[in-house]
């Protein structure tokens, strides 16, 4: 028992005891001395927190902020940016064999198979498309658009014609003005292409060309667009003939060739510098196709308002008579190895198979009423005929020229492209769609 007035020997509370009351007892009774050491403790130690405390901030600021703010600046430094939205899906049309197809095997073996029916804002004259997998739709003045396709049918972009042809130093024609996308070919990379106006439409402009015109009417000139294909932007304008129609690229990439049906002339286009370096006279009415030889050295020209092919050295510039083939030939494709040419005789209803280096017919085979475009397959086995009046596409296997197949197609087939990465071939038809046929298969035994 604690008496009054006595300190307890005991350093600890009393059992039972509340802490502060017992340390309270404790503490009235210490002695100055253990008071002192005490107070000089806990002084020591708040200056030790407050030393702690300083070089923490001094730390904080050189590391770009106060130390407390810290945890708030933080997200912002270190937090990784914000994921870029993805680009939007495009969608693809739907693929729907309209019959069972057999095993794969090459194009003189195989048939074609409806898949595919492209539609919206299209009116197109051709369609192309290039080794990478890229399908170029001309919509002529009829949309003044052409429209850029993915290999399994989706649209990619929808390139208007109209162009401010001041801005490409073309004077005379101020604000706005539109074209007419009627032909294109791609270069040998694929990074660009070239696409012909049939006519052109604003400020400045004469009379429009019409398919009736004869050379010397003083039927308006036109304008070759180069189109990136990456960017889909018109890059260069090049000026050309009346009424521009069919396009080739030379395989060496350093030439555009353009047959003007108006004019009756060919335009020679340096790729470099993006300039018409020659205007060539053809000799004949209304010049069309044109196949280039794999040498770049030569190009056959379809004179479609007569019988003939011409032949363009151009190296020289020379023009001389090739071949008769038949009552308006339109379209040339040249065979894989160079041997032959292929040609359609618009007004015959017949194709035509040619020595290349002698201009000789092989062999002629009748398609259909009105044949127009023509395409050859990535291996060379088959070329592919629309005819125009009959609604069809005639398949011909290039060794013989025989028919291997025909499917119909929808009103006036116009255009015609070979797809070498899905081995399809895309029909133009003048009533607003695209036709998208497979040939990579054996027809079911």
């Amino acid at each position: 028992m604690v008496r009054r007035g006595h300190v307890r020997r005991s350093p600890g509370p009393r059992p039972h005891a509340a802490e502060g009351r017992c340390e309270a007892v404790i503490v009235r009774r210490e002695p100055k001395y253990v008071r002192r050491r005490r107070i000089a403790l806990l002084v020591v130690l708040a200056f030790l927190a407050l030393m702690v405390l300083g070089v923490s901030r001094l730390v904080g600021a050189l590391a770009g902020g106060d130390a407390a703010a810290a945890p708030a600046l933080r997200p912002a430094v270190t937090a990784t940016a914000a994921p870029t939205p993805s680009a939007p899906t495009i969608p693809v049309p739907t693929r729907s064999p309209a019959e069972p197809q057999g095993a794969p095997g090459p194009s003189a073996e195989t048939a074609l198979v409806r898949v595919q029916r492209l539609t919206g804002d299209l009116a197109p004259k051709s369609v192309v498309a290039s080794a990478q997998g890229l399908v170029f739709a001309q919509n002529m003045m009829y949309k003044h658009t052409v429209s850029a396709f993915r290999a399994d049918g989706a649209l990619l972009r929808t390139i208007p014609d109209a162009v401010d042809l001041a801005g490409f130093g073309i004077t005379g024609h101020p604000g706005t003005s539109r074209g007419a996308p009627v032909e294109m070919a791609f270069s040998p990379d694929g990074k660009h292409a070239w696409v012909s106006n049939y006519a052109m439409y604003g400020k400045g402009f004469g009379p429009e060309g019409l398919d009736t015109c004869t050379a010397g009417d003083g039927t308006e000139t036109s304008f070759v667009y180069q189109v990136n294909t990456s960017t889909f932007a018109i890059e260069k304008v090049v000026a050309v003939g009346a009424v521009p129609k069919y396009v080739a690229v030379t395989p060496d990439g350093r030439r555009v060739l353009v047959t003007n049906w108006c004019s009756a002339d060919l335009s020679v286009i340096d790729t470099t510098s993006a300039k018409e370096v020659a205007r060539i006279p053809l000799r004949g009415q209304h010049p069309r196709g044109i196949a280039v030889s794999p040498d770049s050295g030569t190009a056959y020209i379809a004179l479609m308002g007569s019988d003939r092919l011409v032949r363009v050295d151009l190296g020289s510039a020379s023009v001389s008579d090739y071949a008769r083939t038949g009552d308006g030939p339109r379209h040339l494709v040249v065979s894989r190895d160079g041997k032959h040419l292929f040609v359609t005789n618009n007004g015959d209803g017949t194709v035509s198979k040619l020595d290349r280096v002698s201009g000789r017919v092989v062999k002629w085979v009748r398609t259909g009423k009105e044949p127009r475009s023509l395409a050859i397959s990535s291996d060379g086995g088959a070329v592919y005929s629309v005819n125009y009046e009959s609604s069809t596409v005639t398949k011909l296997r290039t060794s013989d020229l025989s028919t291997i197949d025909q499917v119909p197609t929808e009103h006036h087939p116009i255009g015609i492209t070979y797809e070498p990465t899905r081995k399809a071939v895309w029909v133009a038809c003048y009533g607003g769609s695209i036709l998208v046929f497979d040939d990579s298969r054996r027809p079911v035994a």
